[in-house]
């Protein structure tokens, strides 16, 4: 069985996925709201919230396939560092994650089928972890940018997901900053356009 590994990542159109200044206070970056407002207004991820109500379109769709077709996560401590608060006591994964960090720490296990793994022997061992998780469901490199790199540096991503809100930042954290590596091609699998984003998803040709 073959487990594709994917990121899914908001991104502006000049290329950040996070504002300046990113904090436990301030998990987005200056002036980064617009990046993932298109998502918070939607039925599907109201839903993995616990909420009611929310917009149920095409947007709201997309997010409901990328929940079902998802088992297993890995992203970075940041990224769990500052959704931690945000996320609370039911999380909207529901599949095993898997954080790299330095810093090692518990498993904690949280409602609705949410547990946080912390890995601390790096990368490879993560998505290892991650791929026996998630039996025949993709394994999704969630963030932040720092992460997705290292694992598109390797070449451990096989589909990139990028919903591309229409806005320039300026300035903040770049996904595709510093990749090295050399070249390396893609096809394009799927393009959704919305008013909230264009939904795009390529598949890296080996």
């Amino acid at each position: 069985m073959t487990v594709t590994v994917t990121a899914d990542l908001a991104i502006t159109l000049d290329g950040y996925v996070a504002g300046p200044n990113v904090t436990l206070d301030n998990p987005a970056g200056d002036g980064a709201e617009p990046i993932f407002e298109w998502i918070h207004s939607l039925a599907s991820w109201r839903e993995r919230q616990g909420l009611t109500g929310g917009d149920d379109n095409r947007d709201s769709e997309l997010v409901r396939e990328w929940f079902d077709a998802t088992g297993a996560v890995v992203m970075g401590r940041t990224m769990y560092d500052t959704g931690e608060e945000f996320w609370g006591d039911n999380p909207p994964f529901r599949t095993p994650v898997f954080v790299l960090t330095n810093r090692p720490r518990p498993t904690l296990v949280k409602e609705g089928g949410t547990t946080f793994t912390f890995v601390t022997d790096g990368i490879h061992s993560a998505l290892k972890r991650a791929k026996a998780a998630a039996g025949d469901r993709n394994v999704d490199i969630g963030g932040g940018a720092s992460t997705v790199r290292q694992y598109l540096a390797a070449g451990l991503v096989d589909e990139l997901q990028l919903h591309v809100v229409p806005v320039l930042l300026g300035d903040g954290l770049r996904l595709f900053e510093g990749l090295g590596g050399g070249r390396r091609d893609l096809e394009q699998v799927r393009v959704v356009e919305t008013p909230l984003a264009t939904h795009l998803t390529y598949r890296f040709v080996q």
